[in-house]
């Protein structure tokens, strides 16, 4: 496909796997998800990847209150394009997750497109059991080597049908060369329209390696399946994030960082914030040539219905 012009950032503020113990940094009050998802937007992200925490001890949640105080304050605080998670939780079932995406109508939210083994439980290890900050935390992170992360052919047509109605453009997260095989088929059965917009993740326990070969045939395995039909992005986790993003850019790719992805700016140093994540891979890929598109120019490349036709 056509290397595009632009290279859009997305920052993913929160997520479902690190837990408050891990980083200081991390955040799950309302006013510091709202904060820091507006400092990553002033420094470069065009786009919002969001998750909600319970506010009192951080532990996940998939509540619509506990999106909707901060939402609007994202909204009346930037331009930047807002993306709603449908993945939030391991165990819940694809009506709750998909609960904040139906009631909110936001522009983009997240589509996993395939079932997996997805955990986390090694980094467990790295604290003894006095040095959790929330009683929750251990069992959570410890215990994640149980979990098949479901989305089967059945739920990925509930979410898709429940939100049509929503005209909400979906980030088609591929964690292993499977799941853009399964995109394929829901294209052709028609629950995806195109211009599709595609997620390459690499690094999850469960999914494909954050390995640079991994990355060039993901992408010549869409390109093949999908032509000029899609747009992509890259997410590395943990270490891979800095290094698989560049390597994105430099391709004609799109790019996420984010606190969710990875706690860390460098190698063995914690990351203070969303924003220095952010500012960091911009000044990279402004260095080596390229620019960063804007929320508008971002709407652009996928297509999206616009900041004015959500529902927060």
């Amino acid at each position: 496909m056509a290397r595009q012009k632009k290279t859009i950032i997305t920052c993913a503020v929160t997520g479902a796997i690190h837990t408050p113990t891990m980083s200081d940094a991390l955040p799950y009050t309302y006013d510091d998800i709202a904060q820091q998802a507006v400092e990553a937007a002033e420094a470069g992200a065009s786009i919002l990847h969001l998750h909600a925490r319970h506010p009192e001890n951080g532990s996940p949640s998939v509540d619509p209150n506990d999106f909707a105080p901060f939402l609007p304050r994202i909204k009346q605080a930037t331009d930047a394009v807002v993306n709603l998670s449908t993945g939030g939780s391991l165990t819940l079932s694809i009506q709750d997750r998909i609960n904040p995406a139906k009631t909110f109508s936001p522009e983009m939210c997240s589509m996993n497109m395939g079932s997996m083994n997805f955990s986390f439980h090694p980094l467990a290890k790295r604290y003894g059991d006095d040095d959790w900050k929330f009683d929750w935390e251990k069992d959570y992170v410890a215990n994640s080597d149980q979990n098949i992360f479901r989305n089967t052919f059945r739920d990925i047509r509930e979410a898709a049908e429940t939100l049509a109605p929503h005209d909400i453009k979906f980030e088609h997260e591929c964690y292993d060369v499977g799941h853009l095989y399964n995109l394929k088929f829901c294209m052709d059965i028609g629950l995806f329209k195109a211009p599709i917009f595609i997620q390459f993740i690499f690094g999850i326990l469960g999914g494909i390696g954050p390995e640079v070969d991994n990355l060039i045939f993901m992408k010549h395995t869409a390109d093949r399946l999908f032509g000029d039909d899609y747009r992509w992005s890259v997410l590395g986790a943990g270490g891979a994030q800095m290094a698989l993003a560049t390597t994105a850019s430099q391709m004609g790719g799109n790019l996420r960082v984010g606190l969710e992805d990875s706690l860390f700016i460098s190698r063995g140093k914690l990351a203070e914030s969303n924003a220095q994540q952010v500012s960091k891979i911009r000044r990279i890929v402004e260095d080596l040539g390229s620019q960063v598109a804007s929320p508008d120019e971002a709407r652009e490349i996928l297509d999206l219905k616009g900041g004015d036709r959500v529902a927060f």
